[in-house]
């Protein structure tokens, strides 16, 4: 395995089945799933050959650009393979979701494996220069996503996620460029090697080191998005079709938490300690006033896109909290962040299943996805009603399924940092249960609406893109050191040596 350039193998297999994909018109929807299924076997053959204490592993490293001290780098440790795993689940399940699509199946499916392997490419790379790219690079297939198979306002939608993005990302670009033009290097492990012995607090000024943490915090809060950068994310995930919205919310809102844990958290723990007490208050109103807007939402995808900002910023909560008294606290920091890497994981079960659910009530109901456009949906489909049920109490975080134990985590972890913000925070937690209670009774229950008794019965392929989540839903639910196993030694090291 030592010898195996197994992360270049993640990154570049789905890309090439893209490119196979869009040449050869014979080959269709099939293929691309195949294609899209080798994240997850060349995951597993990860997960079987790595050691959770050992640190970054398979460990690619060449020179690329010499003149500007540019690498290849990639390397692999818990938090990275958590979230090509969870790549490998939601990636081909979208597909599954996307199976009916009648429009262009080929350029459907090669756009989206391109995102596909651009998202493991933010992953697995330590030097800004190649993570950059692939950062970069998701837009496009997503853009083009949204806007060739996205709802009557998709143009829209598409402009503002892809404006919006990259707007982020040229303060990010600059911040970089600012830290490269004073350290000659972009790699993360050296970065993160300078700022322990000194050499790049020695080398940026107060003032400098402060302006790089802003750029790299804005380009990554858009991402996430942080409060108040939240506005393009709703109409985005309306817009988009089922099975890029799976992926949005299931794959890519979780490459800003990943850039926190894996840019700043390292890089600039001063910076981040100086600001956490604002970030925190903003991550804060994320929680509440996320869920408070998926409360007055009409739209269902509306409301699984306000829920999305609500979880995520439970994420963003934790890091802040334990940012703001770093050291004080290693056991509570310690299970803040393994509930957010749990939370990263299980949101993107839950949110996927969310989203595919509501793309098939939307595609038996003529279009139509408004709250009060259902009822009766039980009676008509009770295993369906069984599987969405399942995902809302997921959401919800009921014990037994998998969403409950990264948020209890997370309570229990900012509660040591931060007793009178997770009081308030508990205000999300109740417009939570609030909204999803009130979708399943009006969706569900009560007298059918409209078309609803007529309604066709699920087929294979929904079937197959349900019941593997809903499978997984119970299984980290009731054995989630299945998932801390792979985290918790990173996360312990993290919280013993916090600046």
């Amino acid at each position: 395995m030592s010898n195996l350039p197994l992360l270049s193998l993640l990154i570049f297999a789905p890309w090439v089945f893209a490119l196979i994909l869009a040449l050869s018109p014979k080959l269709g929807r099939t293929f691309a799933l195949v294609g899209s299924l080798n994240t997850l076997v060349l995951g597993l053959v990860a997960l079987t050959h790595f050691d959770p204490a050992a640190g970054l592993q398979f460990v690619e490293r060449h020179n690329w650009i010499e003149p500007l001290n540019i690498t290849y780098h990639l390397g692999l440790d818990g938090m990275s393979l958590l979230l090509v795993l969870l790549t490998g689940i939601i990636a081909p399940i979208a597909l599954l979701a996307s199976w009916n699509e009648k429009r262009d199946t080929r350029l459907f499916g090669a756009l989206f494996l391109v995102l596909q392997g651009a998202a493991l490419g933010v992953f697995l790379a330590l030097d800004f220069f190649p993570w950059f790219i692939c950062w970069e690079l998701s837009l496009v297939p997503a853009y083009f996503l949204i806007r060739l198979w996205g709802g009557p306002r998709a143009t829209a939608a598409a402009y503002q996620f892809v404006i919006y993005t990259i707007g982020g990302s040229v303060f990010m670009l600059a911040a970089f460029a600012a830290l490269y033009a004073s350290t000659g290097t972009l790699n993360f492990t050296e970065l993160a090697a300078l700022r322990a012995n000194g050499a790049l607090d020695a080398a940026l000024s107060p003032t400098l080191a402060t302006v790089v943490f802003a750029g790299v915090l804005i380009g990554l809060a858009v991402k996430v998005p942080l409060f108040p950068f939240h506005t393009w994310l709703p109409a985005t995930y309306a817009e988009a079709p089922t099975g890029a919205s799976m992926f949005l919310t299931g794959v890519m809102s979780k490459m800003g938490v990943y850039g926190f844990l894996r840019i700043l958290w390292p890089l600039f723990p001063a910076q981040l300690q100086a600001w956490a007490t604002p970030l925190l208050w903003l991550a804060l109103a994320g929680v509440v006033l996320g869920a408070f807007a998926a409360l007055v939402q009409r739209d269902l995808k509306r409301v699984i896109a306000y829920s999305s900002v609500n979880h995520l910023s439970y994420c963003l909560l934790a890091l802040f909290a334990v940012a703001s008294a770093p050291g004080s606290n290693p056991a509570a920091a310690t299970a803040a962040l393994n509930g957010t890497l749990l939370q990263m994981f299980n949101h993107g079960l839950s949110a996927a299943a969310l989203f595919a659910c509501i793309g098939m009530l939307e595609t038996r109901n003529g279009g139509r996805r408004g709250l009060h456009d259902f009822g009766g949906v039980r009676t008509a489909l009770p295993v369906f009603a069984g599987f969405c049920g399942v995902a809302l109490f997921s959401s919800l975080g009921l014990p037994g399924l998998n969403g409950f134990v990264g948020e209890f985590l997370i309570f229990r972890g900012v509660f040591g940092f931060a007793p009178v913000v997770t009081a308030i925070a508990t205000l999300g937690l109740l417009a939570t249960a609030l909204f999803l209670l009130t979708l399943w009774q009006r969706v569900f229950h009560g007298p059918t609406r409209g078309d609803v008794a007529s309604f066709a019965p699920l087929a294979a392929s929904e079937k197959l893109t349900l019941i593997p989540l809903v499978v997984l839903m119970f299984l980290f639910g009731i054995l989630p050191q299945l998932l801390i196993g792979l985290v918790n030694p990173l996360v312990t090291t993290w919280a013993l040596n916090l600046p």
